[in-house]
């Protein structure tokens, strides 16, 4: 195929996904506008936190549309002029191997990319955040959380990349599948190592006290037959007042962590219902689900990584002058989302059916659905949650149930 033609079929994908997200967020900006004067019945929201949800909603929304066409902007400025391979070009002049080119290369553009983003990261936090009464974090603390994810980012980068090449040197025409064996393997050991030696580098974690809320979880917990090595507090209150609770690690080192602005804002008996929801999601096997998805998505895309390596008018239409594994990653990751997103309302319909189980669990192990209504409903008031997207933005964009969708879901059970 000629390089072309693959650009403008590219180029139709990639204006379809910017006035598809341009009009969603539009539709769903005026859909604020016009109901902004009472909460969708069934929702018993103070006015002033729904008004100043309202007001958050707009805000963000509104930040969200220059950085949509930021975004588009800087991907039509790197495909246009070639930027990406030129900066590919310059590192292969440097006479490095294969694998030190792909990772200085990929290094670079990773830092580039930060660059430009950066701007639009310290505005939403330390302005739109800042302006709502939510943003904890000082300067200090975010450029330190910068500081320490690089050499992580860096490391796990350096890690894929050389067990990529190394595979593709060994295995030869089926390293694809050897590819995919290896990233399975690396995800599953991130998954064990993140809670126990990456994540206390950002936050502290705290056993949960000895009292009655930690009786009621343990409780909840062995009444589940719920694995896990214990109820951990994490300071999220140090760089945010947004709160949240999930469980994370695998096995044996799975880990059960609340936000300590959750236990600040909840009655006891809903911090039982929030975390009995997230129970739910592992009684229903929610979690072997998803990673059952993500490793069959991931053997197609590696095996299309297979196909594509060899496809030289694919490399020259993005403005490469020959293939390279590294160049083709940075394709995948920085120019696929106009195709990639047309998928997501079909996972978000199957999230939100996951969403919908783990809450009718959580009701079911109270006993009844109040105290997790509740807790739903002060957790929106709380971070400010839109009470009312537009049907067609949530449909297209949430992996939860719109917050009025999920109350009268529970309401029907009761």
């Amino acid at each position: 195929m000629n390089p072309m033609l693959i650009l403008a079929i590219y180029l139709g994908f990639f204006l379809l996904n910017f006035l598809l997200d341009w009009f969603l967020n539009i539709l769903n900006i005026n859909f604020a506008l016009k109901k902004r004067e009472s909460a969708p019945l069934g929702i018993e929201v103070h006015e002033t936190a729904y008004a100043r949800g309202v007001k958050y909603t707009l805000r963000k929304a509104r930040f969200g549309l220059v950085q949509l066409v930021t975004e588009r902007v800087l991907v039509l400025i790197i495909l246009f002029t070639g930027a990406a391979g030129a900066l590919d070009a310059l590192v292969n002049s440097m006479g490095l191997g294969s694998y030190w080119q792909g990772l200085v290369f990929l290094t670079l553009v990773s830092v580039l990319l930060w660059v430009v983003a950066l701007p639009s990261s310290l505005y939403l936090q330390f302005v739109i955040e800042e302006e709502f009464g939510f943003n904890t974090t000082s300067l200090r603390t975010f450029f330190g959380d910068i500081a320490k994810r690089a050499p992580i980012t860096l490391l796990v980068l350096a890690t894929l990349l050389g067990g990529f090449y190394v595979v593709l040197k060994l295995a030869g025409a089926w390293w694809w599948i050897w590819a995919w064996a290896f990233w399975m393997l690396f995800h599953l050991l991130m998954a064990v190592l993140f809670p126990v030696l990456i994540a206390p580098l950002f936050n502290k974690f705290t056993a949960l006290p000895e009292g009655a809320l930690r009786k009621r979880l343990s409780t909840l917990t062995d009444r589940c037959k719920f694995p896990n090595r214990g109820i951990f507090v994490i300071d999220g209150s140090r760089r945010s007042k947004h709160s949240n609770a999930y469980f994370t690690g695998i096995g044996k080192v799975r880990r059960i962590v609340i936000f300590d602005t959750l236990i600040d804002s909840l009655q006891e008996n809903e911090i039982e219902a929030v975390l009995a929801h997230e129970i739910g999601h592992w009684k229903f096997g929610h979690i072997r689900k998803r990673f059952a998805i993500v490793a069959l998505s991931s053997l197609i895309l590696f095996a299309i990584i297979g196909f594509m390596l060899g496809w030289e008018s694919l490399f020259l239409a993005f403005g490469f002058n020959s293939p390279s594994l590294h160049a083709l990653l940075f394709c995948l990751t920085f120019y696929s989302g106009p195709i990639s997103s047309l998928f997501s309302p079909v996972f978000n319909i199957w999230l939100r059916k996951h969403e919908y189980q783990a809450d009718q669990f959580a009701a079911k192990q109270m006993g009844d659905a109040r105290p997790l209504r509740e807790a739903l409903l002060k957790l929106g008031e709380n971070n400010l949650s839109n009470f009312r997207p537009h049907p067609a933005y949530s449909f297209w964009r949430y992996s939860h149930p719109a917050l009025p969708e999920r109350l009268a879901a529970l309401e029907a059970k009761t």
